[in-house]
């Protein structure tokens, strides 16, 4: 069996490339660049690169960004991080064409949005912190999860590398990512 890579404190880390979708593809291949590890960014630079990624269809990485604010965040927000990096999980098992693991990751992020308590995290009252859109998120992770009702559509090619895809009939790949905060565009 072939050696894990590993990091200088000796832990297993995945040092592969990924392509657009986040599958490992064989070292030495060509993929996309990856989110560091290490990433430690403060929620509202997070957000702002997490929408960047999804804005280029990058949603796995998009994950990646919003799980290290999970990991590394305020104690009080892990409920509401850990709801947005679902969200993104959510979106790449779409991207992926496995409409079962989407559902089952947009309806654990909509659950986390929607019982996240700001005010217990030190937040205002009555809205998500950092100008995150709860309404807005909610509103359109249950227009892609309706949309999972339906079967597979027919194949699709994302023009990147050769994949292909199956996107949900009912879900225009166009309106797939979207937008974490209020007032963009």
């Amino acid at each position: 069996m072939p050696e894990r890579d590993r990091d200088e404190l000796g832990r297993a880390t995945n040092a592969r490339p990924r392509d657009r979708l986040g599958r490992p593809l064989p070292p030495g291949s060509p993929g996309v660049p990856r989110i560091p590890e290490d990433l430690d960014l403060e929620p509202a630079e997070a957000l702002t690169y997490a929408q960047q990624l999804l804005d280029q269809g990058l949603a796995f990485n998009a994950h990646e960004v919003l799980e290290s604010v999970w990991k590394n965040g305020p104690n009080a927000e892990r409920m509401l991080w850990q709801g947005l990096a679902q969200y993104a999980v959510g979106l790449t098992h779409i991207q992926r064409g496995n409409p079962k693991g989407a559902r089952t990751l947009l309806v654990r992020a909509v659950e986390r949005l929607r019982t996240f308590d700001p005010v217990a995290a030190g937040h205002a009252p009555g809205e998500l912190p950092y100008g995150l859109d709860g309404p807005g998120l909610i509103a359109h992770a249950e227009t892609l999860l309706s949309g999972l009702t339906a079967p597979p559509g027919p194949e699709t090619d994302t023009g990147d590398t050769g994949d292909r895809r199956h996107v949900p009939p009912d879900i225009d790949p166009s309106e797939l990512m979207p937008r974490l905060r209020r007032g963009l565009p």
